[in-house]
C-alpha cells in the first residue's frame, strides 16, 4: 500500500467521521484533492486508491497532468484565481471553477466553453473573512452576482466557496462558515438553487462539515507538503 493509498484512506475516513459527528447524511460530503505542484504519478496513485475529482490552480500545469491522465475519468476542477486573459483553457478542459469573483471571468467562461461541453460547473468565491490579500467577492455584493452568474449560458450556478483566515480556534473556524452557509441559504430562498458548499481544508475541514460543507478541499494531508505555495 502506497503512502498516498494510506493518506486517502485516513482523510476520507475522517471525512466520513466528521460528517457523522455533524448528523449528517454519510457520504453527503465529498473529497477534492488539492493536487496543484504535485506531479501526474501522484494523481494516478491517490485514483488508483478511489479519488475521482481534483482540484488544480494553474491551467499551464494542469494542462499537461490532463494529457498524462487521459485515461483516467478523471473530474477536474479550477480552484485558483483566474484572469481574464486565461480562461480559454479553464473553459475548454475544466468540469468545474470555483473561483468566480467577478462577472466578466463568468462571461468569458460562457462564451469560451465548447457546445459539444456540457455547462461549467461554477462556484463564487466569497471574501468571507473580509482580508484584502484574499480574492473573492464580498458579502454584501454576492448576491447580484449570484444572480448575474446564474443567468448566462453555458454554465451552471452550483454554489459558493471561501478560503477563510486561518485559525486553530474550532469557533473561530466555524464562524465563517455559516456566514457562507446563511449566504448560499439567503441565495436559495431567492430562486437560486444552489446544492455546493466548497469550503474546508486539511486544517478546518471537521468545522466546516459541521456547518454544512459538501465538498472539502484537501491536499497537504492527502499528498504532504507541496512544493510551493501555501497549504491545503
Amino acid at each position: 500500500m502506497t503512502t498516498i493509498t494510506r493518506n486517502w484512506q485516513a482523510v476520507s475516513a475522517a471525512i466520513q467521521a466528521a460528517t457523522l459527528a455533524a448528523g449528517r447524511v454519510p457520504g453527503s460530503v465529498h473529497l477534492l484533492a488539492v493536487s496543484k505542484t504535485f506531479p501526474a504519478a501522484d494523481l494516478r496513485a491517490a485514483y488508483q486508491a478511489g479519488q475521482r475529482a481534483f482540484g488544480e490552480s494553474y491551467a499551464q500545469e494542469a494542462l499537461p497532468k490532463m494529457a498524462e491522465l487521459a485515461d483516467l475519468a478523471i473530474e477536474w476542477h479550477f480552484i485558483g484565481p483566474l484572469q481574464s486573459n486565461k480562461t480559454r483553457p479553464v473553459a475548454e478542459h475544466f468540469a468545474w471553477v470555483h473561483s468566480i469573483d467577478r462577472l466578466k471571468i463568468a462571461e468569458r467562461l460562457s462564451a469560451q466553453r465548447p457546445p459539444q461541453s456540457p455547462p461549467l460547473n461554477v462556484c463564487l468565491q466569497v471574501n468571507v473573512s473580509g482580508e484584502t490579500s484574499k480574492s473573492g467577492v464580498t458579502l454584501a455584493e454576492a448576491a447580484t452576482l449570484a444572480h448575474a452568474v446564474a443567468g448566462l449560458p453555458n454554465l451552471r450556478l452550483r454554489g459558493l466557496m471561501a478560503i477563510p483566515a486561518p485559525s486553530d480556534d474550532p469557533a473561530e473556524q466555524r464562524a465563517p462558515f455559516v456566514r457562507l452557509r446563511q449566504l448560499l441559504e439567503q441565495l436559495n430562498a431567492e430562486g437560486c438553487a444552489l446544492d455546493t458548499l466548497s469550503m474546508g481544508m486539511s486544517h478546518d475541514f471537521a468545522a466546516a462539515i459541521a456547518e454544512g460543507a459538501t465538498l472539502v478541499r484537501i491536499g497537504t494531508a492527502l499528498f504532504g507538503q507541496r512544493l510551493y505555495g501555501e497549504s491545503l
